[in-house]
């Protein structure tokens, strides 16, 4: 693919992403940190959703031979404290990378320091990064799939792994439908109580 068909696609895919992003609400700091303390699953299902829909059409794709899978090393070690890294962030700042430029773009304006602090850390890292890979952090087991370990065509294991989790998230849209969790003001936060007027209402004279 060209640069000069690589670039349009890759900021209509992003229009096209930012826009589902801002209609699922799953920008909002009250459902992510809602999330994060297990309160609301509106972004774990976005989540879902999203990824067994990359199962199929990577299925589909790689099936009919059109890409080609590169998968990453497994470092398992550097997997469980990138994790932990990363969720705290995201439960202090109820933003997470994916996030945050819609944030700004929504008008929350505490997101330009997340951003801030995400550049900060993302150019901390490229220069630790040399130095991390001689640590236990850099150790793994090359790149591997399930697919290769189950000894199955990865496509069929894409399936399946799609099916689970569709299977997954219509029992939690079952327990906890999502109209019922997005809070009265649909802006996350579960328990803030509906507004009302109080007292008469004033119409200022013309």
């Amino acid at each position: 693919m060209s640069l000069f068909v690589a670039v349009p696609v890759g900021l209509a895919m992003g229009v096209v992403f930012g826009f589902l992003l801002e209609k699922g609400r799953v920008f909002e700091p009250g459902i992510i940190v809602g999330q994060m303390q297990m309160r609301s699953f509106v972004m774990l299902k976005m989540f879902l959703a999203a990824v067994a829909t990359g199962a199929v059409v990577l299925a589909v794709l790689n099936g009919l031979g059109i890409v080609k899978l590169q998968p990453k090393a497994a470092l398992y070690a550097a997997d469980v404290v990138g994790g932990l890294i990363l969720g705290i962030g995201i439960a202090l700042a109820g933003a997470c990378p994916g996030t945050t430029l819609a944030q700004i773009g929504a008008g929350y304006r505490d997101a330009i320091f997340t951003l801030i602090g995400g550049l900060a850390g993302a150019v901390t890292f490229s220069y630790a990064e040399p130095w991390l890979k001689t640590t236990f952090l850099g150790q793994g087991q090359g790149k591997i799939t399930f697919a290769q370990i189950l000894g199955i065509p990865y496509w069929i294991g894409a399936l399946a792994l799609a099916a689970a989790l569709v299977a997954v998230l219509i029992a939690l849209e079952l327990w906890r439908p999502w109209r019922g969790e997005i809070g009265r003001n649909a802006d996350g936060d579960l328990d803030a109580p509906a507004e009302r007027p109080s007292g008469p209402r004033v119409v200022p004279a013309e």
